[in-house]
């Protein structure tokens, strides 16, 4: 069994760290898929939605750390991301994955984090370095905008989708 495949259905509680938030350089009108300000209290938004999201507005520039789920799990958050289409969304870099192949091309630019992020567990310490790897999608031009400030903060590599 691969690495990655002896998490699925562990746990779906795993909080961005810091330092890629300080990366962008940038705040959020909302974090639509959050556990709460009292639990990641260094995220910067305004609003911090806990639960229903997908059936509630989302308004302004958003943050999205969906959670990963199963197969597909991530299709109905990406659908509300790009129809919103403001903000940013960290998802898995799984591109050989059909949902992949599906938003990527949507997306404005997309920022391949490096090294791996170490997620913060539910007991407030680094979980280790996860077998996939992580990558940043953004919707819109301010989005486009903080990914090219965090590749500039050495977050990691950063490439524009074309379609042909």
């Amino acid at each position: 069994m691969a690495l990655h495949e002896q998490c699925v259905g562990a746990t779906s509680e795993w909080y961005t760290p810091p330092h890629v938030f300080k990366a962008l350089g940038c705040s959020f009108d909302m974090d639509v898929a959050s556990p709460g300000k009292e639990k990641t209290p260094w995220i910067p938004a305004d609003t911090f939605i806990c639960q229903a999201s997908l059936a509630r507005e989302w308004r302004g520039f958003i943050w999205m750390n969906p959670p990963f789920g199963g197969r597909n799990a991530l299709v109905p958050w990406l659908e509300k991301f790009f129809t919103h289409n403001n903000g940013i969304a960290l998802v898995p870099d799984r591109t050989s994955a059909p949902w992949w192949q599906s938003f990527a091309p949507k997306a404005s630019s997309i920022l391949f984090v490096a090294p791996k992020i170490k997620f913060i567990g539910t007991n407030g310490y680094h979980g280790k370095s996860p077998a996939q790897g992580t990558c940043l999608m953004a919707a819109g031009e301010y989005a486009m905008d903080a990914l090219s400030v965090a590749r500039a903060n050495g977050l990691g590599v950063l490439t524009i989708p074309t379609t042909i």
